[in-house]
């Protein structure tokens, strides 16, 4: 009796669930074959926008129709799942800005379930975000911190990946200047928060320097909406402390954290956990292409893009091993 291809079984349980067209009642309406050529003719209409001709329009569409259909190149997920709909997104992940307000909160939230509903991923600073137990000016209460509002995120991923082609992602970060890094850092102990999170830490040149040159310096934090800057000390609960725990950095004593105490909680939480990881954000944006538009702040989920505020990634995939040449 012939064994059933098990990889080929997948493969077209995987096209049914994610990536093959289905009518309003849930019922797959397209074959892999039909798939294909409808991705490739909507990326190759692209082409018309810069002077190409009907007939290399369609000579496009049929070499990208080849890559794929040969398996040498695919494109990522978004672009098998909607091209050729109306308004398709066919970028994979984003980095969308959080301001220290509800308004820009709630539209970042607006924006991923958007995104996250058409199969992409995002990404955040949370650094701007005031920090737990800071004024509220508008009401006079006190602000929940930053990692409470994670929270509301990693909840409407939930919500929207009800609905939506794929499971959503997310990347959080957060400056290690921040008041409530250490909440940061602890974020993930519980293995059942954040689970559509990854997190990291973004660290400065400045830092670095002083963890090789004076490791037992006190860590300063600053306030993002005031610019006070601040020492941790010991005496504050290590995941419920608030701005009110901290001392002014002119009150600073052989009981605060010290660079080297930070530094090493991060590698101890990533050694029991994975997070939080880390991000050389100075590094990072040595790199940047674009100074002049914008600061790079974050990256996309998994870690391997970073990106301006609004900024997508569109990522495709080469099988190598279509490419050997194997008379050598």
């Amino acid at each position: 009796m012939k064994r059933k291809d098990d990889s080929s079984e997948m493969r077209t349980r995987i096209l049914r669930r994610r990536y093959l067209w289905k009518d309003s009642q849930g019922k797959v309406i397209e074959t892999e074959e039909q798939m294909l050529r409808r991705v490739a003719n909507a990326i190759a209409a692209a082409e018309s926008r810069y002077g190409a001709t009907k007939k290399q329009v369609k000579e496009f569409a049929e070499k990208f129709y080849k890559l794929m259909k040969n398996r040498e190149f695919l494109p990522n997920s978004p672009t098998l799942m909607n091209s050729g709909r109306k308004n398709g997104m066919l970028s994979a992940c984003f980095v969308l800005p959080i301001p220290d307000s509800i308004d820009g909160i709630f539209d970042a939230i607006k924006h991923t379930a958007q995104i996250q509903k058409a199969g992409g991923g995002t990404g955040f600073d949370f650094s701007q975000l005031r920090p737990t137990g800071d004024i509220v000016v508008s009401s006079g209460g006190k602000t929940s911190g930053p990692v409470s509002f994670m929270k509301v995120f990693s909840e409407g991923t939930n919500a929207i990946q009800q609905g939506a082609f794929r499971r959503g992602a997310n990347m959080g970060m957060m400056s290690i200047e921040h008041p409530d890094i250490i909440n940061f850092i602890h974020a993930k102990n519980d293995p059942t928060a954040f689970t559509n999170f990854n997190i990291s830490v973004k660290v400065p040149d400045t830092f670095m320097r002083q963890l090789k040159e004076n490791p037992d310096t006190a860590h300063v934090v600053i306030n993002p909406r005031t610019k006070r800057r601040y020492v941790i000390p010991h005496s504050a609960a290590m995941i419920s402390y608030s701005i009110d725990d901290l001392l002014s950095e002119d009150q600073v004593n052989d009981n605060c954290y010290t660079v080297k105490e930070i530094w090493d909680m991060i590698i101890k939480n990533a050694h029991a956990t994975g997070e939080p990881g880390i991000c050389f954000i100075d590094r990072v944006n040595e790199n940047n292409p674009t100074p002049q538009i914008g600061r790079i702040e974050a990256t996309n989920p998994c870690g391997e893009q970073p990106l301006l505020f609004f900024e997508s990634c569109n990522l495709g995939s080469i099988n190598i091993s279509k490419f050997v040449n194997k008379k050598q």
